[in-house]
């Protein structure tokens, strides 16, 4: 059974920094990201969250295309997200998290390209130092957003803790990779 791709591959004219496609987000954050010609029609960050637990089972994953690049990191991301959230002594509450999450997310990451990015065989390096900055600008914006919209699916049920059924794919490594 293969593993779920994005659909934003066959996205016609879709701008790329090294071959990571920077796809249009429906955000609230300031940032450098396109913005969604249609608000009601699903993002990248909808489908990793839709994405996430289906391809955490799959130890490989074919890249198919600038989409695919973008959603693994966005992935990885969502499984650091949950780590950081199970290394607690106690659940958080749905505030709590939100800082914890959001403070990883404008955390320094490296960058395709950077000697300790973990996916260096499969990302080419920006082009210059203007795309890598920019690259690193849409990267934050989008982690800030991700972070947000998974706190919403985290604490969905109204009980105060995160669901288990999110917390069950904290020793799930999608690939086997971590972005840490």
């Amino acid at each position: 059974m293969p593993a779920y791709h994005s659909a934003f591959n066959d996205e016609p004219d879709v701008r790329q920094v090294g071959n990571l496609a920077i796809l249009p987000i429906r955000t609230r954050i300031r940032g450098p990201s396109p913005l969604a010609t249609d608000p009601s029609a699903p993002d990248i960050l909808d489908e990793t969250l839709d994405l996430f637990r289906a391809n955490s089972f799959f130890r490989n994953f074919e890249i198919k295309g600038p989409a695919d690049r973008t959603l693994i990191i966005l992935i990885l991301f969502i499984s650091d997200c949950l780590a950081k959230i199970a290394a607690t002594r106690t659940p958080p509450s749905q505030i709590e998290a939100g800082k914890s999450l959001n403070t990883l997310a404008v955390d320094n990451f490296p960058l395709p390209g950077d000697v300790t990015f973990p996916l260096n065989s499969h990302y080419a390096p920006a082009g210059s130092r203007a795309d890598a900055d920019y690259l690193r600008g849409y990267l934050t914006q989008a982690r800030q957003e991700l972070a947000a919209r998974l706190i919403e699916r985290l604490y969905a049920d109204g009980t105060g803790k995160p669901s288990k059924w999110w917390m069950c794919f904290t020793k799930r490594r999608f690939m086997n990779r971590s972005l840490n």
